[in-house]
């Protein structure tokens, strides 16, 4: 379910703030956001997970998650 709230993401392009709103949200927990990250969700969307794991550093979010463990990747 929280795979699905990231769905503006796959939009950033065109509405960049409110996928940053939601990765705010989820990067309070950082395994929460590994999990939605490396989710079949997510990749059935067609999200690359090493692309996704840039986004809260692309979101300037200063309170992020960085050097988080995430499976193969690290956060950014």
């Amino acid at each position: 379910m929280e795979a699905m709230k990231l769905i503006p993401c796959a939009e950033a392009a065109s509405d960049e703030r409110s996928c940053c709103l939601q990765i705010q949200k989820l990067g309070k927990t950082p395994k929460c956001l590994c999990a939605v990250m490396l989710s079949n969700t997510a990749k059935l969307s067609g999200a690359n997970p090493e692309v996704a794991m840039t986004i809260p550093k692309r979101c300037n979010l200063a309170n992020r998650p960085v050097g988080f463990k995430c499976g193969p990747y690290t956060l950014p």
